[in-house]
């Protein structure tokens, strides 16, 4: 992936960020809720984590930043600030129970999940203030034009989008975030733009090859 450039050609300036979604697991095939319970990838998922390190292998990364849990430390290799939102009673329910028994609270997520706290965890505005605190404080760390690799979840991705796009956290479900799929954001000051939301032709080019 070739580094953004300006019309006249010159690259553009701030720090690159490549944010990447973990790799398939079992439970995104079962469409279970998958918060901070602690879930492998299975062999798909393995599968496009070395599409994925394909793909970056020429990228000039000064360094590799994981949420702890091990879906995606698996996908990159720690920084509690991009661990996922915490999904309080829900992580782990099946999608379908849900569905069935919590009509008011989806009803509510629907039309207006910003500000919506999750019963016992967190609310996507929550996990978009921390997401970004552990942005700024990463990049601050490494000198402009440096790329780095951060690996994450799909509500933490989501909501740094967000923000990077100027959608409100109500927009959330316009940036969708595929299983190993990868974002390029670039921040400078306080400035947070997005070049690439949820690419993954890298999947359909190293098809096949396993790990």
């Amino acid at each position: 992936m070739p580094e953004k450039r300006n019309k006249d050609g010159r690259k553009m300036r701030g720090t690159r960020i490549f944010l990447v979604r973990h790799g398939e697991t079992h439970w995104n095939l079962t469409h279970r809720f998958q918060g901070r319970i602690d879930v492998p990838l299975n062999q798909e998922g393995k599968n496009q984590a070395r599409a994925l390190a394909l793909t970056l292998k020429d990228a000039p990364l000064m360094a590799i930043y994981s949420s702890p849990l091990v879906r995606a430390i698996e996908t990159a290799r720690y920084i509690k600030g991009l661990i996922e939102m915490d999904l309080g009673e829900f992580d782990g329910m099946e999608a379908a129970y849900w569905s069935g028994h919590y009509q008011d609270f989806i009803k509510a997520w629907r039309s207006a999940p910003g500000c919506l706290k999750m019963p016992g965890g967190e609310s996507l505005q929550e996990v978009q203030m921390r997401a970004i605190d552990t942005l700024r404080r990463i990049t601050k760390l490494y000198p402009s034009g440096s790329t780095l690799l951060l690996c994450s979840h799909n509500f933490v991705n989501c909501a740094l989008l967000c923000r990077a796009l100027g959608f409100p956290l109500d927009r959330f479900r316009d940036v969708h975030q595929d299983t190993a799929t990868v974002n390029i954001l670039y921040v400078q000051g306080q400035r947070l733009r997005a070049e690439l939301v949820n690419d993954s032709s890298h999947l359909k080019k190293h098809k096949g090859i396993s790990i």
